[in-house]
C-alpha cells in the first residue's frame, strides 16, 4: 500500500513513519512518498526516517519529490499536512493579531482565519488534483485549520477526505486514565467542531463515569484540562472542554499572556525548527537524535502561555508522546482492511449534530470501515455550546466564500463575526494587516 505525505518535509513526519514501522500486520503501508516544495527540508526529514528504519526488517520504502503530480499518482492514501506560508507565516499571523489586541493562534480567532484564508485556495487545488490523479485514494487531512480545510476539500472529494486531530483522543484518554478506566473500552461522548468540542460523557458498559470525575476535586486537579479550566468551571459546564476552548473562556488572560511572552509560539517554533533543519544538513550530525531533542522541547512548551495564565503547571509526561499519527494509522487500517473501529474524526455532518447542515464538517465519533467514516448521531449541544459552534461555523463559511470569490468583504465578515474579534473596525484593520504581510492573500479584492 502506498502512502503519500503532502508536507513531507514537515517536522512531525517522523511520528507518522514511526507508527508505520511499528505496524507489522498484513496489508500495511510498504511505500511512503514524501512531497514538499522545499527540497532541503525533504532531505533533512529523509535522513531522520532512514535512521529510524535502521535495523527494522521490511521497513516501508521512502522516496521524496517536489513534483505534486508524481507524488499523487498511484497513491492509496494521501496524508495532507501542509503549512502554507511556513512558520514565518504563522509568526506573522500572531504578530498582526496581537498588535490589535486579539488572539493570533493558528487555528482559533484572527490567526486561524488568516491561516485559513491562505490555506483554503491551496487545499482546494490539491483536492482537485487528487480527484483527477488518484480518484480512488483516501485523503487524511491534518492541515490546519483542520475542520475548515477538510470542508473545503470535501467539495471536490466528498466523503473520501477525512480530517483528523489528536486533541479529542488525548482528552478522552486523559479522562479515562484519571478514572482508572481502559480508554479502549470507553465510549467518549464528544461533539463540536475541530478545536471547539466538549466531552459530555464517558461510558463504560453503559455507565457514564463523567459525573464521578466532576464530583471529585482531587481527580479534577490531576489532569491537564482540570488544571487549565479549573474544577469550578468544569462543574459549571457539566462537561470537559477541548483544551482550545481556553482561548474562548479565558480570552483576556490568554491574550495578555501572549502579549507579555518573550516571543510568540510561532516565532519560537520558527527559530527552533530553522535551527533543526540547518543542523540536519550536516552529515556528521545524527539526524534522529537531533530531531528527538528538538521535538521534546517543542512538546514540553505546547500551550505554555495558557498554562501560565491558568496556573496549570507543566505538562504530564504521558501527554508528550504525540497522538495524531496513531489516529492516522488507525484510520488507514480500518479503511484498508475493513477493521471496524470507532474514532473521533472531522467529517460531513449528515444530520449527526443537530443545528448544522448536512455538508458542515463536524468533529464527532464515527464508525469506520472499508466504506469510510460515518458520523454517529449525537445529542444536541446545550445552548451556550451550540451558539458558539454555529457562530464559528458561520465564520468558516465566510472564509470559504472569500477563498472562492476573492471577496475582501467576505474576509472582513469572517473576522468581524468571530466571537474573539470585538470590532468591525479591528476586522478591517486585520484584513489590511494580513494582506500587507502575506503575498498569498493578494487574491482578496
Amino acid at each position: 500500500m502506498r502512502l503519500t505525505i503532502l508536507g513531507g518535509g514537515g517536522f512531525r513526519v517522523p511520528l507518522v513513519y514511526g507508527a508505520l514501522l511499528a505496524d507489522r500486520t498484513e496489508g500495511r503501508v510498504t511505500r511512503v512518498v514524501l512531497h514538499d516544495l522545499d527540497a532541503g527540508r525533504l532531505a533533512a526529514v529523509t535522513r531522520v526516517l532512514a535512521e529510524q528504519a535502521a535495523g527494522v526488517p521490511d521497513a516501508p520504502e521512502v522516496s521524496a519529490t517536489t513534483d505534486l503530480d508524481e507524488a499523487l499518482t498511484g497513491a492509496d492514501f494521501v496524508f495532507s499536512a501542509i503549512r502554507v506560508g511556513g512558520l514565518k507565516g504563522r509568526a506573522e499571523d500572531e504578530r498582526v493579531a496581537l498588535a490589535e489586541g486579539v488572539l493570533g493562534q493558528e487555528t482559533v480567532g484572527a490567526g486561524g482565519i488568516a491561516y485559513g484564508l491562505r490555506t483554503v485556495p491551496v487545499a482546494d487545488g490539491i483536492a482537485r488534483r487528487v480527484a483527477r490523479l488518484a480518484p480512488d485514494a483516501w485523503v487524511i487531512n491534518f492541515t490546519n485549520p483542520a475542520g475548515l480545510v477538510t470542508e473545503a476539500m470535501s467539495r471536490h472529494l466528498g466523503d473520501r477526505v477525512i480530517g483528523i486531530c489528536d486533541s479529542p483522543v488525548g482528552l478522552g484518554r486523559r479522562i479515562a486514565r484519571v478514572l482508572g478506566v481502559d480508554p479502549d473500552r470507553a465510549w467518549i461522548d464528544y461533539a463540536g467542531l475541530n478545536h471547539l468540542g466538549w466531552v459530555r460523557g464517558l461510558r463504560v458498559a453503559g455507565r457514564d463515569e463523567l459525573p464521578r470525575l466532576l464530583a471529585d476535586e482531587a481527580l479534577l486537579g490531576s489532569f491537564e484540562e482540570g488544571r487549565l479550566f479549573g474544577a469550578e468551571w468544569l462543574r459549571t459546564l457539566g462537561a470537559v472542554p477541548n483544551e482550545y476552548l481556553h482561548y474562548y473562556y479565558f480570552g483576556r488572560e490568554t491574550v495578555r499572556a501572549y502579549q507579555e511572552a518573550r516571543q510568540t509560539r510561532g516565532a519560537f517554533l520558527h527559530d527552533q525548527q530553522s535551527a533543526f533543519y540547518e543542523r540536519a544538513r550536516d552529515p556528521g550530525v545524527p539526524a534522529l537524535g537531533l530531531w528527538q531533542r528538538t521535538r521534546a522541547e517543542r512538546e514540553a512548551t505546547y500551550m505554555a502561555e495558557n498554562r501560565e495564565a491558568s496556573g496549570a503547571g507543566e505538562r504530564e509526561a504521558e501527554d508528550l508522546s504525540g497522538g495524531y499519527e496513531k489516529v492516522a494509522l488507525a484510520l488507514m487500517r480500518a479503511v484498508a482492511r475493513n477493521e471496524r473501529t470507532t474514532l473521533i474524526l472531522n467529517v460531513r455532518n449528515r444530520g449527526a449534530l443537530p443545528g448544522l447542515d448536512a455538508e458542515a464538517v463536524v468533529e464527532v465519533p464515527c464508525l469506520v470501515d472499508a466504506a469510510g467514516a460515518r458520523p454517529v448521531a449525537v445529542d444536541p449541544l446545550p445552548g451556550h455550546a451550540a451558539g458558539l459552534v454555529c457562530a464559528v461555523k458561520a465564520v468558516e463559511r465566510e472564509v470559504l466564500e472569500a477563498a472562492r470569490s476573492g471577496s475582501r468583504a467576505a474576509a472582513v465578515r469572517a473576522f468581524a463575526l468571530h466571537p474573539l474579534v470585538d470590532s468591525v473596525t479591528v476586522a478591517r484593520r486585520l484584513v489590511d494587516g494580513y494582506t500587507a504581510v502575506h503575498p498569498g492573500l493578494a487574491y482578496l479584492r
